[in-house]
C-alpha cells in the first residue's frame, strides 16, 4: 500500500543533475563547457535580452510606425452569471457592491456582465455593458437590467467650443468722442 513515506516518482521523470566545476574527470572538462575566460565564462556574467556588445540595438534601429492601440483599450471587469447566485434575490447589483465582495480588483473602467451559467433568482443588475445571452438569462430569472450612464466626451466645457462673442452697441459718449470725418475737397470750377 502507497504511503507518505513509501511514495516515490515514477521511474525516469528525474533526472540526475548535471554538476558543473567538479575537476577533469567530471565528464565535463576543465572549463565545464565554458570555454576559455570572457564575460559568459565568469560567475554572473549573464548577457540580458537584446544585448549587442554596446552596439545600437536592432530594436533602436527599426523605425516606429504604425499605430498600437495598447494605450488606448478599455478593459472591463467581466463577471459571469453563475458567480451572482451567491447573493440573495432582490439584491442591486453594482460595480461598487461587486467591489466590496471581492468580485472585482484593480483598473477597469466599466463591468460587463457575460451569460456563462443560470441565474436562479432576479437581481436588479447595474452595468456598463451586457451580453445578450446574459440580458436574456436576467429577464428570464425575473431581475432588472440597467445600463449605467456615463458622462459623453462631448459634455461639460472640456470639449464645447468657446461661445461667440456678442457685439454690445457702443454708448453715446464714444461715439462724441469719435474723431470727426474730413469735410470733402471743394471742385474747382473752370472760369
Amino acid at each position: 500500500m502507497i504511503r507518505l513515506h513509501n511514495m516515490k516518482p515514477r521511474p525516469g521523470s528525474r533526472h540526475r543533475v548535471k554538476r558543473l566545476g567538479c575537476g577533469e574527470s567530471s565528464g565535463h572538462g576543465k572549463t565545464s563547457g565554458k570555454g576559455h575566460k570572457g564575460q559568459k565564462a565568469r560567475s554572473g556574467g549573464s548577457i540580458r535580452l537584446g544585448f549587442e556588445g554596446g552596439q545600437m540595438p536592432l530594436i533602436r534601429r527599426l523605425p516606429k510606425r504604425g499605430f498600437n492601440n495598447a494605450a488606448f483599450k478599455k478593459h472591463y471587469a467581466l463577471i459571469n452569471l453563475d458567480d451572482l447566485n451567491e447573493f440573495k434575490a432582490g439584491t442591486v447589483i453594482n460595480e461598487q457592491m461587486l467591489r466590496e465582495s471581492k468580485h472585482i480588483r484593480g483598473q477597469v473602467v466599466g463591468l460587463k456582465i457575460l451569460g456563462r451559467g443560470e441565474l436562479k433568482h432576479g437581481l436588479t443588475i447595474e452595468a456598463d455593458r451586457f451580453s445578450e445571452a446574459a440580458r436574456e438569462k436576467i429577464e428570464k430569472a425575473g431581475g432588472t437590467v440597467t445600463l449605467r450612464e456615463r458622462p459623453s466626451l462631448t459634455s461639460g466645457n472640456r470639449f464645447e467650443p468657446p461661445a461667440a462673442k456678442k457685439e454690445t452697441p457702443a454708448p453715446a459718449a464714444a461715439k462724441a468722442k469719435a474723431k470727426p470725418k474730413k469735410p470733402a475737397a471743394k471742385k474747382k470750377t473752370a472760369e
